[in-house]
């Protein structure tokens, strides 16, 4: 089953392992510059062409915890959606995203343990369907009052 955007939140009780969902971005000059700001990583790599072209890169790319932060979307709004508390999430970084690319990240429910309130899902990002981040996450998911 996959989920999209505006999908209802799930309880714990609810999941099941193999539940995914899925968001597609691509991310612009002004929110490259924007992340820069708030998080103050300045690297060159991200906002000066010039210096990036000098890079193993050639060009400018983006942040890769701004790449990163589409799996905390996914968790917080759509799976298993509000209500979400992170626990943890591990992230392993395969290939650079470039301004204008379109990323495309998924989370899958691997585990579920409604004793210990514990999900498992895995995280991945992909551009033109090669993976450009991987990861596994755990978190707390809404509980019915």
């Amino acid at each position: 089953m996959t989920q999209h955007a505006n999908a209802a939140p799930r309880y714990l009780d609810e999941l099941m392992p193999g539940e995914s969902a899925t968001l597609s971005k691509a991310f612009t000059e002004s929110e490259v510059r924007a992340f820069a700001e708030v998080s103050t990583d300045t690297n060159p790599v991200h906002l000066d062409e010039a210096y990036a072209a000098s890079t193993q890169f050639g060009t400018r790319i983006v942040h890769g915890m701004l790449t990163a932060s589409l799996f905390s979307a996914l968790l917080g709004n759509q799976l298993p959606g509000p209500g979400t508390v992170y626990l943890g999430q591990s992230l392993r970084f395969r290939r650079p995203v470039k301004l204008g690319d379109t990323v495309e990240a998924t989370v899958t429910v691997k585990s579920v343990d409604k004793e210990k309130n514990r999900v498992e899902l895995e995280c991945v990002c992909s551009v033109s369907g090669k993976p450009v981040l991987l990861g596994d996450a755990t978190v707390m998911a809404p509980i019915r009052a």
